[in-house]
């Protein structure tokens, strides 16, 4: 007789199905809840495929490509079917490399044969094709010292030297026709399911795959290209070719011959470089700038980049001041409200806006101005005698999260100040098909210093992401095309260090908790990571922002 089980969806209703039932043909009960195809199941907390089987009782929820947890599954799969298109269009021989994220999608660059538009719309035709031929996708689970002889085989050194350093007896494969393929994470289980993407050609070998994001989860908008962010990416990957580390294996290798110490003198003088060209730059223009900008994600590392830059501009014979749109804040009872009813800090509608001006006007007029200093305990802002006044080689520098809005700094002109951007923009990927998101990076600088700092676990900083990520859709990104420099606050032995201060922290995340599905991704992603003391790390890096020792606090 069949074993029965119960599931219980939402606490909305409880169903019962026969054990060894597909979460696929689970899902078909559930799809009216959902807007998109469904792709994953989630099963007391854990993620499973949906050609995978029920097999005990539990609470079960689904998630489509609305989702963070969906869309990067979504974003993995579209992966898969581009590697596949390549393939059957040029032959196994054929390769490409997916480099980073960019706009709404990734980068990427076909090795071995030319590319235009003319192949690359050849190439979406196929992926469109291999869509709606509705394939499965199937995994298997298998040794990981045979797949590292298959990829040896296949020539795929890149994905050999990977599973070379993680200590799992048994690794996960996925195939779609004849063709295999190792990703870190799951995949959808139908092509059928990849119903959008396109496909943008840059230039030489490079073109950028999008595909609908969790804020625009209906449709592909069409690709921007945001030059200086681009060509910022471009040249760290050029640095890391120049170092020979492109890959996770590639780090591992240094790390596991004794080697990384003089590849964090290298990162961070590469780091240092940036912005000595930024004081450069804005030395030359010195009888014109008065006001530097910096703005950036969520842990892009925005104080120790301001503090090193006094420095920088203080050694060109700058005298230089920093002044918090903290500060300007109305007082809370003053504070706008939003809909929900809790109050709105986080938009320009919390800062004093006109005060702010009014100040920095008078301040490049020279005049005296008494400076205001917020409250955050009474919620107001005080004047405590603190006044400044502005000479010939005086330079204003400020950090915040609205600095490169225009709206902030209206009554100065553009050509008084240079703006900023600042963002960890990793070039590293774990191999030439699996990439980093740089979202992931800054997640895990910030688990870090949430936790040092601020006495935060792992978990409420993973359940206050989602907040973090859609303050920086409506108030940073849309203004990154304004910055007259991009920095790039990319380490590239970061992740090694970062893997032994986060990952304690991740395992603190319980079963039972809502944020133990993502924290258990992040584990397993930096299983590919070996990690690298710290001791060498010196006290003004932009690392020890996060995990403690900075000679700026």
């Amino acid at each position: 007789m069949s074993k029965t089980v119960n599931l219980n969806f939402r606490n909305l209703e409880t169903i019962k199905v026969e054990a060894g039932t597909s979460f696929l043909d689970i899902s078909k009960r559930f799809k009216e809840y959902f807007s998109y195809p469904i792709l994953v199941a989630k099963v007391d907390n854990e993620i499973e495929e949906l050609n995978d089987k029920v097999t005990r009782s539990a609470n079960i929820d689904f998630y489509d490509r609305s989702s963070g947890v969906g869309n990067g599954i979504y974003g993995r799969s579209v992966q898969f079917l581009l590697i596949v298109a390549v393939k059957k269009i040029l032959g196994n021989e054929a390769e490409v490399i997916i480099e980073h994220s960019i706009d709404k999608g990734f980068y990427c660059e076909l090795k071995s044969h030319s590319l235009d538009k003319k192949l690359l719309k050849q190439i979406e035709d196929k992926m469109h094709e291999i869509a709606s031929a509705d394939l499965i996708i199937n995994k298997m689970s298998v040794s990981r010292i045979d797949a590292i002889k298959y990829f040896k085989k296949k020539k795929q050194i890149d994905k050999a030297n990977v599973l070379k350093y993680i200590s799992n007896t048994l690794v996960n494969l996925y195939r779609i026709d004849d063709l295999y393929d190792y990703f870190y994470g799951e995949l959808v289980y139908s092509t059928s399911q990849l119903d959008e993407f396109s496909l943008t050609y840059i230039k030489d070998n490079g073109f950028v795959v999008s595909y609908p994001t969790t804020y625009n989860p209906e449709c592909t908008l069409p690709y921007i290209h945001h030059e200086k962010l681009f060509d910022t990416f471009l040249d760290y990957t050029k640095f890391g070719r120049l170092l020979n580390i492109s890959n996770a294996s590639d780090l591992n290798k240094k790390v596991s011959t004794g080697k990384y110490n003089e590849l964090i003198r290298l990162a961070e003088t590469y780091y240092n470089s940036q912005l000595a060209n930024v004081a450069n730059e804005i030395y030359k223009n010195k009888d014109k700038i008065k006001v530097v900008l910096v703005a950036g994600p969520s842990s892009s590392g925005k104080t120790t980049t301001s503090k090193k830059l006094e420095i920088y501009l203080q050694s060109k014979g700058f005298t230089t001041h920093q002044i918090s749109i903290d500060d300007y804040f109305f007082d809370r009872d003053k504070t706008p409200v939003l809909e929900d009813g809790s109050l709105d800090t986080e938009s320009l509608n919390a800062v004093d806006v006109t005060l702010f001006n009014k100040h920095l006007t008078k301040l490049l007029n020279k005049e005296k101005v008494l400076m205001p200093t917020f409250n955050f305990i009474l919620g107001k802002r005080e004047y405590r005698g603190n006044s400044l006044t502005f000479g010939d080689n005086d330079i204003i520098i400020i950090e915040g999260l609205h600095a490169l809005n225009e709206e902030l700094t209206i009554s100065i002109p553009k050509t008084n100040k240079f703006k900023i951007y600042i963002s960890p923009l990793t070039q590293l990927n774990i191999d030439n098909h699996n990439r980093i998101h740089t979202s992931d990076t800054r997640k895990l600088r910030r688990i870090v210093r949430d936790n040092k700092y601020r006495g935060y676990s792992a978990s409420e900083t993973l359940g206050m992401w989602k907040r973090i990520r859609e303050g920086e859709e409506k108030f940073i990104f849309p203004f990154q095309d304004d910055a007259d420099f991009v920095i790039n606050s990319a380490l590239i032995y970061e992740l090694g260090i970062l893997k032994t201060y986060a990952e304690p922290l991740l395992f603190s995340v319980s079963e039972d908790d809502e944020m133990y599905p993502e924290a258990l991704r992040l584990i397993n992603f930096l299983r590919n990571f070996l990690p690298i003391p710290s001791d060498e790390i010196p006290s003004d890096s932009v690392l020890r922002e996060f995990i403690g020792g900075s000679c700026f606090r």
